[in-house]
């Protein structure tokens, strides 16, 4: 697993196939080597089925109302989108071939024992499933790492999911902040919340984001996210649950690169001189000597001047030197030093 030490110095990314598998194994597969190719870290599944997540049932209480899935109801909703479990060790052989991390979301205890069996190494926390104190302590109990989503998170909602990992002596948490909307809306993202969940929850926070774009994951990083996750798939014109908010490989490869040289940009709180400026330095301002200045010659406004480069003396005593006698000749050009003085 790559996660730890990537988070260490960089931002580790997450590609979400989630339902763009369409039904084939085969777009599965090409998924998982674009994701790879797009700069991805790790490749994340859902483990479940619409018997594990709803009931099959028309009642209102199951039908979807608006947004992309409007009129659906849950139970059609998530057969269309689940992915076979078969599928799942296929997929993260391919994954361990091409040097993928492999992540899954379980959403019952059921998929926690599958994914168990088929030695996963760490788990994810859907948002939706942030309150699922019981599958969270099942998770917890593990004892592997967790990346948990807060999307619709409150601050007692999150601290209580801790809690249940604590209660297992699991402290390996992760949370990604995620705004729960498909696709969200850059005023509902509220990313300003990142610095804030570090100092809070005294742990690293990544983005889930369900953006179009890669504007949202530039800021996130800024603000100290260390992971990003987003929907991934091969082309959104292979039509499913989630294709409309997913990114591209190539939109995927641009996001990648924009968020490497933002969190290069963001770089430490520091304020000591890189190499470079240390060169450029030397062009400050100094004092040097406007004309020919004699043996035991007084200092004064005539025959000094404050001018670039910065080989003499800073600026800062000016008024020190002046009055001063010269040591010795200091030549036209020639930089004043404190040394040169008495």
């Amino acid at each position: 697993m790559h996660l730890k030490e990537k988070i260490k110095h960089g931002v580790y990314f997450i590609a979400e196939m989630s339902a763009n598998h369409a039904g084939s194994l085969d777009t599965a597969l090409k998924i998982v080597k674009a994701a790879k190719d797009s700069g991805a870290d790790c490749l994340k599944l859902q483990t479940y089925t619409a018997d594990t997540l709803t009931l099959n049932c028309n009642k209102d209480y199951f039908k979807v109302r608006g947004g992309l899935w409007d009129g659906t109801t849950l139970y059609e909703l998530y057969k269309e989108a689940s992915m076979p479990w078969e599928w799942q060790p296929i997929i993260k052989q391919k994954c361990e071939e091409l040097g993928l991390d492999f992540l899954s979301t379980p959403f019952d205890n059921s998929a926690v024992d599958f994914l168990e069996d088929l030695g996963v190494e760490f788990y994810k926390i859907a948002s939706y499933e942030l309150t699922d104190i019981t599958l969270i302590e099942y998770v917890a109990s593990k004892g592997k790492p967790i990346v948990m989503s807060c999307g619709m998170g409150t601050v007692d909602e999150i601290t209580e999911a801790l809690a249940a990992c604590e209660k297992h002596n699991n402290k390996d948490i992760i949370l990604l902040k995620c705004c729960s909307e498909y696709p969200a809306n850059f005023e509902d993202m509220n990313l300003a919340v990142i610095p804030d969940m570090i100092e809070r929850f005294d742990c690293p926070v990544g983005f889930s984001d369900h953006s179009m774009g890669h504007l949202a994951d530039v800021v996130a990083v800024t603000l100290g996210a260390c992971v990003i996750e987003k929907h991934f798939c091969l082309s959104r014109a292979i039509k499913n649950p989630d294709s409309e908010f997913s990114m591209e490989p190539a939109e995927f490869k641009a996001m990648v690169e924009a968020v490497n040289n933002a969190y290069q940009i963001k770089g430490t709180k520091t304020y000591k001189r890189t190499n470079l400026e240390e060169r450029e330095a030397k062009r400050r301002r100094s004092i040097f000597a406007a004309k020919d200045i004699a043996a035991g010659e007084v200092l004064s406004v005539d025959n000094m001047k404050i001018i670039r480069p910065g080989d003499g003396a800073c600026p800062k005593f000016w008024s020190a030197l002046l009055g001063k006698k010269a040591r010795h000749a200091i030549e036209f050009g020639e930089p004043v030093l404190i040394e040169d003085v008495f």
